[in-house]
Parts: C-alpha cells; sequence; structure tokens
C-alpha cells in the first residue's frame, strides 16, 4: 500500500507533465463540412440530471469544455464566466466534468457545483459527469472526436479544458489546446468570425 502511493507521487508530476506538453498538439479543422450526424440529437443531463436540449441551441455558436476542479488549468473557469457575460447573446458555453485525466474531478455532482458557483461565479451550463474518452465516452465526446460523426476530423481529448467550438448551424469549427484561455484573441476572432 506504502508502496503504491510512493510510486503515485513519484510519477504523477511526471504524467501530469507528459499531459502538459501534450495539451498543445491539437489537430486543426481545415474548412467545415456539414456533420454526418447532427450534434443537437445528442443526449446529455446537466449537473442537476436535467436533459439539455441541444437544439435549443441552434443558431448560436456553442463551446464545449471538459472540466475539473482540482486542475492546474481551473482557473480558466473565470475566464469562461467572463466570455459567457460578454458573449452569451451569441455563444453558449457548456461546461462538461470529466475525472479521466489523473482523478482531477473527483467530486459529486452537488460537490462539483458548488465549487464552480463558489469560487468562479458560474452559471452557464454545467452537464453530468462523462468520459471523455476510452469505451466510455460520452456519445457528445464522441461526436466532437470523431470523424465519422462530425464531418471534419478526428481528435483526442489531451487533457482537462480542451476546447471544441461549434458554429450555429451545428459544424465543429475550431479545437483549442487546454493551454489555450478562454478570452485569448483566437478564440474571441473564432466566435466573432
Amino acid at each position: 500500500m506504502k508502496i503504491n502511493k510512493m510510486i503515485k507521487s513519484i510519477f504523477a508530476p511526471i504524467i501530469g507533465l507528459v499531459g502538459l506538453v501534450t495539451v498543445a498538439f491539437t489537430p486543426k479543422v481545415k474548412s467545415p463540412v456539414p456533420p454526418k450526424t447532427s450534434l443537437y440529437d445528442i443526449q446529455i443531463n446537466s449537473i442537476s440530471n436535467e436533459p439539455i436540449n441541444l437544439s435549443e441551441y441552434e443558431g448560436k455558436k456553442i463551446l464545449i469544455v471538459n472540466v475539473a476542479s482540482k486542475c492546474g488549468f481551473t482557473p480558466q473557469y473565470a475566464g469562461l464566466q467572463e466570455l459567457h457575460e460578454k458573449y452569451g447573446d451569441q455563444l453558449v458555453i457548456i461546461g462538461v466534468p470529466c475525472n479521466q485525466f489523473m482523478n482531477q474531478e473527483p467530486g459529486s455532482s452537488e460537490e462539483i457545483s458548488n465549487f464552480c458557483q463558489k469560487n468562479y461565479g458560474v452559471n452557464f451550463l454545467i452537464t453530468e459527469k462523462v468520459d471523455v474518452k476510452g469505451k466510455n465516452i460520452h456519445p457528445i465526446y464522441q461526436w466532437l472526436t470523431e470523424k465519422e460523426f462530425n464531418g471534419n476530423v478526428d481528435s483526442n481529448v489531451k487533457w482537462n479544458f480542451q476546447k471544441y467550438l461549434i458554429s450555429a448551424t451545428g459544424e465543429l469549427l475550431e479545437i483549442f489546446s487546454s493551454k489555450t484561455k478562454p478570452m485569448a484573441p483566437e478564440i474571441i476572432e473564432a466566435i466573432n468570425s
């Protein structure tokens, strides 16, 4: 038991560093084409376990971000909230909690919700906690990461706070790495274009 803890304490920073290094390598969407499957038909629940009807957001761009409460990128919640407040008339932000990267989102739905509200004043949409990769990948992330569904590009979620921008008509427009801050010029430009 002590050996396992010791091994984890030695390798956790190395694994974290590998995750941070890989976040910069995100594929680019060249020229968006209509998806093979509609994002608006995918079912996902809110953090309070209420169904979210994604088709309600048709006509606005959507930024989908896998989020975590115990990550070096967690302060990006503040930038996401600022983005929501400044561009909410043309952009919907959807935070998707995930615990697949070094167990950095271990909390319950209530704990996640309280953390977001208390620490960052988050009032944009947060979903239920899901898997964003692997055998139990949620359909929304299957759509985001597989060309078979989104019609544009295959990608992998490298770390927490990777960002996927969807057009107002449901095409995958852009993928931003975890290192790209929510208020970065390239994100603002993509929202306004």
